[in-house]
């Protein structure tokens, strides 16, 4: 839908990208206002393009969300997502670089090659500046950063609690064409219910399993009904090996029961509205690493 707010109003796209855990959904979060990209301390909890729309009085900004740039990753997911991170920044008006301060790593690096051949402009966002504890540190942390790549202006923020995100934002909007609305101004994202509802229930296993096991999860919707005032959803969590089956399912089912509760909390506040939720664990062996598997999950077009 395209909504005319303002003759000198401004509408553009643009790209978050950086390496894996440098805060890329927190920020987009904190940008949009609302808890629509799930967030764990894991690196790579981001596996797909996620659109995040930001409505203001002179400008409506379509933010997207990107999995982490990595190195290493062997199985069909990991190239995956690495496509995926590839291809956005091709859409966007103007692309943000997110950097954890103070390092910057061989994947730092091969994301300024991927924005370096984009026509985007490209701000730099010095991310996690609490963990800087001289903040004067920062300066030649930069400047050294600066010398060899043109970015268009740099920001110091930190994601979690909105700090610098204003003038962020006063800077991308600059970089953005004159032109309407694409969107209502009440709508949060392209994404649908349903979606967001298995990315809710990702969030937990992420947050909820340990070491490598969130990693050969992942969670397909097979019902998903409006009746009034409540949703009623059915999903299925996929895991690799039968052995991961039973660490999900947990004592007595008490961790697929937690997952469950917390999962039906966070889609109740974001949906406004009553949740009744079921969960199974099914075995899909390798389903990570087969590209039909990937494409029936959700993971590829």
């Amino acid at each position: 839908m395209t909504t005319e707010i303002s003759d000198s109003f401004r509408f553009g796209q643009v790209a978050l990208v950086g390496r894996p855990n440098v805060g890329k959904s927190t920020l987009l979060n904190a940008l949009i206002g609302s808890e629509l990209s799930i967030v764990s301390p894991k690196p790579q909890t981001t596996r797909h393009r996620i659109l995040g729309i930001a409505t203001h009085e002179h400008s409506q900004i379509a933010f997207l969300d990107t999995p982490g740039l990595h190195l290493g990753g062997k199985r069909a997911i990991n190239r995956q997502l690495n496509r995926v991170a590839r291809q956005v920044p091709e859409e966007a008006d103007a692309i943000v670089h997110v950097i954890a301060a103070p390092r910057w790593t061989d994947e730092d690096e091969q994301v300024w090659d991927l924005v370096s051949r984009q026509s985007a402009p490209c701000l730099l966002a010095v991310n996690k500046i609490d963990r800087v504890t001289n903040k004067e540190d920062l300066l030649p942390f930069v400047a050294e950063i600066s010398a060899t790549r043109k970015y268009t202006g740099v920001h110091y923020i930190r994601a979690t609690h909105g700090k610098g995100l204003k003038a962020l934002l006063s800077d991308l909007v600059k970089l953005l064409p004159e032109a309407p609305a694409q969107y209502a101004e009440d709508e949060l994202t392209d994404r649908s219910e349903r979606f967001i509802a298995a990315e809710m229930i990702r969030e937990q296993l992420m947050l909820r399993l340990s070491e490598e096991l969130p990693y050969a999860t992942s969670v397909e919707i097979e019902h998903f009904e409006q009746v009034g005032n409540l949703s009623r959803i059915a999903a299925a969590i996929w895991v690799e090996r039968e052995g991961q089956k039973a660490i999900v399912i947990g004592a007595g089912g008490a961790q697929l029961k937690a997952i469950g509760s917390q999962a039906r909390r966070r889609m109740e506040k974001l949906f406004g509205n009553k949740v009744f939720l079921e969960l199974w664990v099914k075995v899909r062996e390798n389903w990570s690493d087969d590209d039909a598997s990937l494409k029936q999950l959700g993971y590829t077009g």
